[in-house]
């Protein structure tokens, strides 16, 4: 016990040379978190890997796979090969099929099945392809916050707020002021509804205040305003979010559903959002509800 006790001393009292640059990843501040990366004190082996992770994380956040895949080379850590995994899988539809085969492949290696950063990539790619019984084999036993958060996420996905909500209690307990398990919390606050959304937007509004703002705290705020009814509040959010990423695809979802609320025009929205995101949840359900209406049509023609 006293062993612990005094490790975890000495964890507290190291400087944490990353904490700036993680906050800046976790809150959609990519560019940011890569220009970090110059201006940190010398670092240890493990913390070079853990910045290297972050800056490439954060290309393939802002959609620069072939940057990604052409510089991690074969030499480089399993961490590394992990995110390159990532940037190969979201580059082409093409790459799908192998990308899981060796990330299958890595996971049932016993020398690195169990690195949490591979760990993490195989969650996202599994809750990619809405196979979350297989993203939850690897992430489910947790390790790190990262895997914590994802866990979060999958289970919102499944609509098992009970299990999301015993992950973010984990999360509570290592560390309740961490970025991500302030974004946790928003995140069941969402789920769950109801009085819940009020805390989600006091913690988006935090966050606004203590960050730059960007386009994730920014929908953040615009979709808990519109679960208030506060459709001219979301439009003016999102509407700067669209000013910071004219394509991105959250952005672009949720300015169709507010403004179909404001009884606007939402079209050139979803235009855009098929152009660059075909395979986004709101244009599959726009194309059904399409196919099903000219099936409707043809049946009664």
């Amino acid at each position: 016990m006293a062993l612990a006790v005094a490790v975890a001393v000495a964890a507290a009292t190291t400087p944490d040379h990353l904490f700036n640059m993680r906050s800046n990843f976790y809150l959609g501040a990519y560019q940011a978190a890569i220009n970090c990366s110059d201006s940190l004190p010398p670092l240890s082996p493990d913390e070079l890997i853990e910045r290297d992770c972050l800056v490439f994380r954060s290309y393939v956040a802002l959609g620069s796979y072939q940057l990604v895949i052409n510089e991690i080379d074969a030499s480089a850590a399993t961490p590394l090969q992990a995110v390159k995994l990532l940037a190969l899988y979201l580059s082409s539809p093409d790459n799908k099929e192998s990308v899981i085969s060796s990330l299958k492949e890595w996971l049932a290696d016993p020398a690195i099945g169990n690195n949490p950063t591979l760990r993490l990539i195989a969650g996202t790619i599994f809750m990619h392809e809405q196979d979350y019984n297989e993203a939850l084999k690897h992430t489910n036993a947790g390790g790190t916050m990262d895997l914590h958060a994802l866990n979060v996420q999958i289970y919102l996905k499944m609509y098992r707020s009970d299990y999301a909500e015993k992950h973010l209690r984990i999360m509570q307990q290592i560390d309740e002021d961490h970025s991500l398990t302030q974004l946790a919390n928003a995140w069941l606050d969402m789920a769950v509804g109801g009085a819940k959304i009020q805390e989600a937007y006091l913690i988006f509004q935090d966050f606004s205040e203590k960050y730059q703002m960007t386009g994730l705290i920014l929908n953040g705020k615009a979709v808990c305003c519109m679960h208030m009814g506060n459709f001219d509040e979301a439009e003016t959010l999102l509407l700067e979010a669209l000013n910071k990423d004219a394509k991105d695809p959250e952005t672009l979802a949720n300015l169709v559903v507010c403004s179909l609320h404001l009884g606007k025009p939402a079209s050139r929205y979803l235009s855009q959002l098929k152009l660059s995101h075909p395979d986004h949840m709101l244009v599959k359900r726009v194309s059904a509800a399409e196919e099903n209406f000219d099936r409707a049509v043809q049946s009664v023609a």
